[in-house]
């Protein structure tokens, strides 16, 4: 039953932000079409649902300047005026809401991860994946990008287990006042959260 009323709750929750946010969301496509020059949307290939993987959206922030070797730039030289904006107010996930209604994500859950981290889990950080991955989750209302990559997975880890319809409504009023506060989006502008490397 639980499960039932988390996907209605998925479902209807996504279509009333979608509504009412639907002219920041035109404003925000309109800004990002003149600075991408036509790309409005970063998609990346993520892990969901027992390890399944999946293309997340995102509102696209960066540029893709590249050095003289051919590489992307460091994050912090890519990210456009726009783009900057726009994630300081932790709008730069909207889209993921289609990916929600989609049913590869729900509202709540441990953030997906890229691929690559999969094989650099702990036996017992692999069932972070026994439930859907979140826009937000409990390590996101516990410290989000300030804290240790081994500090989240304990947090999605409770959250895999103590997951309930009280918690979810609790992490989604606790991310709801911690982005009007904007707490924990990067350990600092200069140093964002490290990729994770099996140990840290």
């Amino acid at each position: 039953m639980y499960l039932i009323v988390k996907r209605i709750i998925d479902i209807v929750f996504s279509m009333v932000i979608l509504a009412l946010l639907s002219p920041l969301v035109i404003l925000i496509s309109i800004l990002l079409f003149i600075q991408n020059r036509g790309h409005l949307f970063f998609y990346q290939q993520r892990i969901g649902y027992q390890e399944k993987p999946f293309w997340i959206i995102k509102f696209k922030t960066m540029s893709d300047k590249k050095d003289a070797e051919g590489h992307l730039m460091p994050d912090t030289e890519r990210i456009t005026k726009v783009g900057e904006w726009v994630r300081q107010l932790s709008l730069d996930e909207l889209p993921q809401l289609i990916n929600v209604l989609k049913g590869e994500m729900s509202l709540v859950g441990p953030r997906p991860l890229l691929p690559k981290y999969v094989p650099l889990y702990s036996e017992r950080q692999h069932h972070r994946h026994d439930v859907k991955p979140g826009i937000t989750g409990w390590a996101q209302v516990n410290g989000r990008n300030s804290i240790s990559w081994t500090q989240k997975f304990e947090h999605d880890l409770y959250y895999v287990t103590h997951q309930s319809l009280y918690l979810d409504l609790k992490i989604l009023w606790l991310t709801f006042i911690k982005v009007l506060q904007r707490e924990g989006v990067n350990q600092s502008e200069m140093r964002p959260m490290q990729p994770f490397d099996g140990t840290n």
